[in-house]
């Protein structure tokens, strides 16, 4: 068997080249660094990714007082990663959460840290801060036991105390640990509590920080403010591809606002958003267009401009087909989605001293920072990026062009400057996730089992790419193809479109032989983590107990990503016409091995299928000769509470397993559900995302 390196290939953000370069100047450098030679660490480069601390005080400090601060370079954008993280910490710790300050993404005070992406902050980071506490508990006994002169195995700790039982001494953390020589304790692998005697972990403990949430008070990028900040603007093309030629600023005051024309940047900064937005509007840029695709093209265009890569071959097809009784083919296609976050790309800027600060929200600080540091053409060590909470992500917030264009209108304003995309310039000008065309075909016998599965995805990528069935003979690929829009990440990556295209075409094949969904499926499928979910899900949905037809009808799809396993049934009505849609009801059995917190689980997961249910229904970025057509919620339309339907969840609590995969695996699941209960619902058979027509959308 052939293999061909898929993964993650549609982090296509993170190969784009600089959006901006403004080096300095020879003047500008010499009054910022003096003579003399000046190292760079630019982006990719070596030092720059140093590795992890070896020593506890890298990862949690004991103040002399008591006080526990934990530090991490993971940012949190909604997930609510702050509460597990503390949790992971008071358990080894033998704490309570609420003694826990959680240090993030500040790059000037904590560990460098690829970024918060992935679905890998449960199964790396938690580990490394459980490592960190236990052999900082483990340093603590040690020393306990050491001034006390009493055998090590009869010390407790508890409640932020080491205590001897039999001598009933006892003393606090901070008093053992006032010389600070815990600090430099080298991390050791000492076991972690087993999850069978978890009494933090495991447990739904209330959000960190959730009053501040549900009053208000709790502050956001969009809420920094400094002396003297100002607002910045900038300039933006009026089509994807129109290139700057000139600008005429001389309508703008020079009192009212500070302009910068610097290549292929515009932007201004004046003392408020009124006077912001007057001066942009002053500015008379020239532009060059060039002739650009529309929607109605796409598919096309990703096909014929796909460069096929090697094949992933099991068997041979030719072989597989040949034993085949049935033959299906078909093709599916997804449209381009917005993150459409609540908060728009934000940041503020301020120069001092020659060292520059941003605060942005962004799911990479450590990355931004290497951004800011080549734009600019200076160390890595005069730039700091602080992350406040940040008002979600999704894999939207992994460049950081807007703290890019705060920096250089401060730079220019000699003041702090603040700058807020609008909800429009986050429409046009954030990535999307990737369109994609997939192509399938399949033979199976008399008896359901598959025989040969061919499989091919144009552009959206290889997350979730491999069939999780058996199939002897197989060939799936990936193909690479010019997109006419800007894409990248998005919430389980490519795994949404690939698990559609397959869950349907499953469904295809069960429909065309005259078995039940699920047999077929269980028929296929070995892996007992994934037949678990789909038994769990069919049990509690009531699988065969659901009449279809009369417009009525239910349907599955499941899989797994990044080390989580789900399954989504869906029962729905329809009209004839697909203009009265509605999902009446969805249960969703998940495992991503031990549960952490299982409220914030079930969270998780409700929070994936309702984001899931806009880009099933309605969620697609128009656009026609370069220019987006729905840049607003009037007219990209998310779920809104009456599209919600019942959702019921199913935990499956593996404490054998490690913790994994809870925050993207819960959405590939229900588009292919709803499309499945949708053609028994309608006799219709759909295969592109999303399934409403336009005009059912809105």
């Amino acid at each position: 068997m052939t293999t061909q390196p898929c993964f993650d290939v549609e982090r296509y953000e993170l190969a784009e080249d600089a959006a901006y370069w403004f080096p300095l100047s020879r003047r500008e450098f010499i009054q910022t660094f003096g003579a003399g030679v000046v190292v760079l660490a630019l982006a990719g480069s070596t030092d720059a990714q140093e590795s992890a601390p070896r020593e506890v005080g890298g990862w949690v400090h004991i103040g002399a007082d008591g006080s526990i601060s934990v530090f991490t370079g993971k940012t949190e954008v909604g997930q609510n990663i702050r509460t597990s993280l503390s949790q992971a910490v008071a358990e080894e710790l033998r704490v309570s959460p609420e003694a826990i300050r959680m240090v993030m993404a500040d790059t000037d005070r904590v560990p460098f840290d690829m970024g918060t992406f992935g679905s890998r902050t449960t199964p790396t980071m938690a580990p490394q801060l459980r490592k960190a506490a236990a052999t900082a508990r483990e340093f603590l006994l040690d020393k306990a036991a050491k001034e006390w002169g009493t055998g090590r195995e009869t010390l407790v700790s508890s409640n932020g105390s080491v205590r001897d039982p039999a001598s009933g001494r006892s003393a606090t953390y901070g008093q053992l640990a006032k010389d600070e020589a815990v600090l430099k304790a080298v991390l050791t692998d000492t076991p972690f509590t087993a999850a069978e005697e978890w009494q933090v972990l495991g447990k739904s403990i209330l959000k960190v920080n959730g009053r501040s949430f549900v009053t208000g008070s709790h502050r956001f990028t969009t809420d920094v403010a400094m002396p003297e900040m100002a607002v910045g603007k900038v300039l933006r093309p009026p089509s994807i591809g129109a290139t700057l030629v000139s600008v005429d600023s001389s309508a703008v005051p020079k009192a009212d606002a500070t302009v910068v024309v610097e290549k292929n940047f515009a932007g201004v900064a004046a003392g408020s958003e009124e006077a912001a937005e007057r001066a942009l509007a002053a500015l008379r840029p020239q532009w060059s267009t060039t002739a650009q695709p529309s929607d109605s093209e796409l598919f096309q265009l990703l096909k014929a401009s796909g460069t096929p890569p090697p094949e992933s071959t099991k068997g041979s097809i030719e072989e597989g087909m040949a034993a085949a009784d049935t033959r299906i083919s078909a093709a599916y296609t997804v449209a381009y989605i917005a993150h459409a976050p609540l908060e728009p790309r934000a940041a503020v800027a301020q120069w001092e001293n020659g060292k520059l600060t941003v605060h942005t929200g962004t799911q990479r600080p450590f990355g931004v920072k290497q951004e800011l540091a080549r734009a600019f053409g200076i160390p890595e060590s005069r730039v700091r990026v602080i992350v406040p909470d940040t008002g979600s992500g999704y894999g939207g917030k992994h460049t950081g062009e807007v703290a890019v264009e705060a920096a250089r209108l401060a730079k220019a304003a000699g003041k702090p400057v603040k700058l807020v995309w609008t909800r429009e310039e986050e429409f046009k000008w954030a990535y999307f996730r990737p369109a994609g065309l997939i192509e399938t075909a399949s033979g199976t016998r008399k008896d359901g089992l598959l025989t040969a599965w061919e499989f091919r995805n144009y552009n959206s990528g290889g997350a979730g790419i491999q069939t999780m069935y058996e199939v002897p003979h197989q060939r799936v690929h990936f193909v690479r193809a010019d997109s006419p829009l800007r894409q990248g990440s998005y919430r389980a990556l490519a795994s949404t479109a690939n698990h559609f295209a397959r869950e349907v075409h499953m469904d295809e094949i069960a429909v065309a032989l005259g078995l039940d969904p699920l047999e077929f499926r269980l028929k296929n499928l070995k892996d007992p983590r994934l037949r678990a979910v789909f038994e769990a899900a069919a049990e509690a949905f009531g699988w065969g107990r659901v009449k279809a037809g009369n417009g009525r009808g239910s349907g599955m799809g499941g899989g797994l990503e990044k080390g989580g396993y789900v399954a989504t049934f869906a029962e729905v009505s329809s009209g004839k016409d697909l203009r009265s849609v509605k999902v009446e009801r969805v249960v969703t059995a998940f495992e991503c091995g031990a549960v952490v917190n299982p409220e914030h689980l079930k969270n998780q997961v409700e929070g994936a299928l309702v984001m899931g249910l806009g880009g099933a229904l309605f969620e697609a970025v128009r656009f026609e000769n370069g220019r987006v057509l729905n840049a607003r919620f009037s007219r990209y339309r998310v779920p809104r509470f009456s599209d919600l339907p019942r959702i019921e969840t199913v935990l499956l609590d593996r404490k054998d397993l490690r913790s994994a995969g809870a925050g993207e695996c819960p959405i590939v699941g229900i588009a292919p559900a709803i499309a499945n209960a949708l053609f028994r619902a309608t006799g219709k058979r759909l295969r592109s995302l999303p399934l409403l027509p336009q005009e059912a959308a809105g």
